[in-house]
């Protein structure tokens, strides 16, 4: 038997070379080659798209010019039609409503921008990048806006009084992480919790997870407050369902979004008073909180 090594299998190794562009791609790309060139687009040629296309083709070229993935753009359009049907059922059903959530969305004023956007060949590079690791990108700083928003609430009310993106201590010892601990990571009074998202995917199932840790660690008089945001929690109702009844357990204090801001910086004025929590010094609101990124 011949015995291989390791030198030799790296040295015959060769990258896969894989044409991306499957039937549906093809049918996609043909179509987009089909629409006419001009300089404005209206309600009519998106109700000509999806009369001579088939309806997922359609769907997929509209968030092409939209530049969303299918997720954010199931979100928005099930947030401009009003209910949770954004299929074909439901441009069957009401086609005028359905092509008009589609105007209202942008789809025309995308159509126009990037059919007559002069092309230069750095465009293909760099929608290469926003297509893979901008993606990622994008993702992060959703999450990320959310924290900062909730961030800036938490040190309205409490200053400098306040660990962030810490692991604290609470019943006997345990540990877990949160986004925020108010005073202080070894002994919080509160602790805050904040996601938000753009798009379903396992990050949204894992918060369950990261919930449920903060919930076994806490202490049972520390209050617990979850803030998060998102369209996309519609197309994940039973995580949120499940969240949602944590909070009726009273296993956490109360649940936030950024149209809830103003009842999250009341909460926190009352809890601050409850648990004789020092007011911020005036100067303290202008600084920067603790980071902790263990």
């Amino acid at each position: 038997m011949l015995a291989q090594t390791l030198d030799e299998l790296l040295a015959a190794l060769r990258p896969l070379a894989v044409d991306w562009r499957d039937p549906t791609a093809l049918r996609v790309i043909d179509r987009i080659e089909a629409i006419p060139v001009k300089p404005v687009y209206g309600e009519a040629d998106v109700r000509s798209l999806l009369a001579t296309t088939g309806f997922d083709d359609a769907m997929l070229i509209c968030r092409l010019f939209l530049g969303l993935s299918k997720d954010q753009f199931t979100a928005v359009l099930a947030d401009a039609l009003g209910e949770g049907r954004t299929g074909v059922k439901a441009w069957q059903a009401d086609r005028d409503r359905f092509v008009a959530a589609l105007v209202e969305l942008g789809v025309p004023d995308a159509m126009a921008a990037e059919v007559n956007r002069p092309l230069r060949w750095s465009d293909v590079l760099v929608e290469r990048l926003r297509s893979g690791r901008g993606s990622a990108i994008a993702g992060q700083k959703r999450g990320r806006g959310v924290e900062d928003f909730a961030e800036a609430i938490v040190r309205r009310v409490f200053g400098n009084r306040f660990d962030a993106r810490c692991t604290f201590t609470g019943s006997r010892g345990h540990r877990a992480k949160c986004d925020f601990a108010v005073p202080s990571r070894e002994a919080p009074r509160i602790v805050v919790e904040a996601k938000g998202y753009g798009a379903t995917g396992s990050k949204m199932t894992d918060i369950i997870g990261d919930i449920e840790k903060i919930i076994a660690a806490k202490r049972p008089d520390t209050a617990f407050l979850f803030f998060t945001d998102g369209l996309t929690w519609r197309q994940r109702r039973g995580d949120l369902k499940k969240i949602v009844e944590y909070q009726n357990d009273g296993a956490i204090t109360r649940i936030y979004t950024q149209a809830l801001a103003d009842r999250f910086e009341a909460d926190l004025e009352r809890l601050r008073g409850e648990f004789g929590l020092p007011a911020p010094d005036a100067a303290a609101t202008d600084g920067q909180g603790a980071f902790d990124l263990d």
